[in-house]
């Protein structure tokens, strides 16, 4: 927090969606799920391998596109996506868990950087609906 005359900040406004820690979070999340796939059978290219990268693109993609909205209805309709994103997410590091893609030390990795990412996204989102950004 810092004061400048009367005024007290608490922030320095963002210029770019990839100033955001959400996004950054989740861009890394992104970056990890291409690396966890690489691993996966050869037969999973065009099916979970697909579907996860996919899922998890669209975390980091929908905060981006919800970042220029101008109404917070558009925005929050972004970020709720990347909310469902990051469920299907969840789901598809559990299914490479009891399929045996991934071991538990993977599955604890990525499970707690969602965590993370969707705690986050759910601060950004409260910081959107009482008009903090």
């Amino acid at each position: 927090m810092e004061l400048e005359g009367d005024k007290c900040q608490m922030f320095e406004p963002s210029k770019s969606f990839t100033d955001l820690i959400v996004w950054q979070k989740a861009h890394q999340f992104v970056l990890e799920t291409y690396k966890v796939t690489r691993n996966f059978p050869v037969e999973e290219r065009f099916a979970l391998c697909s579907q996860f990268q996919r899922a998890a693109i669209s975390i980091p993609a929908n905060i981006a596109e919800g970042y220029k909205k101008l109404s917070k209805a558009d925005k929050l309709r972004f970020l709720n996506i990347s909310q469902g994103s990051l469920e299907e997410c969840r789901y598809y590091i559990i299914l490479s868990r009891d399929l045996s893609y991934i071991n538990i030390k993977t599955y604890n990795e990525l499970i707690g950087n969602l965590e993370e990412i969707s705690k986050l996204l759910n601060s950004y989102i409260r910081g959107v609906v009482n008009k903090q950004f």
